[in-house]
């Protein structure tokens, strides 16, 4: 996508406008381990809080933000996150995207996707009906 798909589009990327506004009236704190870059307006809003945001690495994806990141994009806490993280656990996996609508995403026996056939019933199901 060239450089007209940077000035028209929002969905793979940030645009030209996002990255300017960032990059004169932003500043850098931080990026988390996928890439994604996070921004702190240089002006505050009118109650006080301040105007955080996110310029994605990849596809604008909000499952993409890890929770940490979260918690700062709004305004739980003021410091930057790496200030906040327990070490990490063993047990903990790493982040995987969120695959709803992909080839990727899950799919259980009988669903269409996969040829639609579900195991026969074993007959210990009784349907409800109601009392007349």
């Amino acid at each position: 996508m060239g450089i007209l798909g940077k000035i028209f589009t929002w969905w793979d990327g940030a645009t030209i406008s996002t990255l300017l506004v960032n990059a004169f009236s932003g500043e850098h704190v931080g990026t988390d381990a996928q890439g994604n870059r996070y921004y702190r307006a240089k002006k505050r809003r009118s109650d006080g809080t301040e105007v955080r945001r996110v310029i994605y690495n990849g596809a604008n994806d909000a499952s993409r933000v890890p929770a940490e990141w979260h918690g700062w994009l709004h305004n739980s806490y003021d410091g930057v996150p790496e200030s906040h993280l327990p070490p990490a656990r063993i047990w903990e996996v790493d982040y995987t995207p969120n695959a709803t609508g992909t080839v990727a995403a899950y799919r259980p026996q009988g669903a269409l996707e996969k040829g639609g056939h579900r195991a026969a019933a074993t007959g210990d199901y009784e349907s409800w009906t109601p009392e007349a």
